[in-house]
């Protein structure tokens, strides 16, 4: 009998912070986008909770293989940190990162994907997304700290992941642009201020698969659909190349 051929699944791997390892929780954005590419895509939630773009791009060789494309294989990559890059220095040293270090840092992860076969053009930066102050300054007074993020700060690092990502040649998704558009109201998307409410899950989701859906829909159903099975032999459906 000959060597049968293992099945490699395509990666979507979701890189980034806190949002980014909730995204699989029921109704997120990542566990939405998971639902939409079953039998196309295995979807990797690489998501650390705290992390800022300075741990993630050291961390970034550690989870790519630099020997083995093939095991690789990777359809996209989305890039989401700055929530916590954009802590504010005098009260979050640990998490903040300066702005311009953070612009670098996204050109250097771009870089290092490139070097294990992810082109630019699979990349997704997101940006952070708006912060709600009001309700987040409670949520730092409960862990006896003062606030520790402001909106506009944020906006800044948001503008830096969208220069970042047009000088790489990456795709971005302006979050913080986007929920406040048109001066709409964005506390709804958030569900403690920082952190993102349902409804921000599933704006994520909707807005990010605008951008998934043109990369991977050429993609083909992997192994065969039941009723095209050949049930009297189907070793010659289920163990042929597809």
């Amino acid at each position: 009998m000959s060597k049968i051929k293992t099945v490699i699944w395509p990666k979507v791997i979701l890189f980034g912070d806190s949002i980014t390892q909730g995204s699989f929780q029921p109704n997120g954005w990542g566990a939405d986008i998971a639902h939409k590419l079953a039998r196309k895509c295995d979807v990797l939630n690489r998501g650390l909770s705290g992390y800022n773009s300075r741990w993630g791009k050291i961390l970034l060789p550690r989870l790519f293989s630099s020997t083995n494309s093939e095991e690789n294989n990777i359809a996209a990559v989305t890039v989401f940190f700055g929530s916590n890059d954009c802590a504010l220095q005098d009260k979050n040293p640990q998490q903040h990162v300066p702005l311009q270090e953070y612009s670098e840092n996204l050109k250097e992860i771009t870089r290092l994907l490139a070097s294990v076969g992810v082109s630019a053009d699979k990349v997704i930066f997101i940006t952070p997304p708006p912060i709600n102050e009001s309700v987040w300054e409670k949520e730092c007074i409960v862990k006896g700290c003062t606030l520790n993020r402001h909106n506009s700060v944020a906006g800044q690092y948001a503008q830096a992941c969208v220069q970042a990502a047009s000088q790489c040649g990456a795709d971005v998704l302006d979050l913080w642009t986007l929920m406040q558009k048109d001066g709409q109201d964005y506390t709804a998307f958030l569900s403690d201020g920082l952190h993102l409410s349902q409804e921000g899950n599933q704006f994520v989701s909707q807005h990010l698969w605008e951008l998934l859906e043109s990369r991977l829909a050429h993609l083909p159903f992997i192994l065969p659909y039941w009723g095209d099975l050949d049930t009297k032999n189907p070793e010659s459906s289920l163990l042929c190349d597809q």
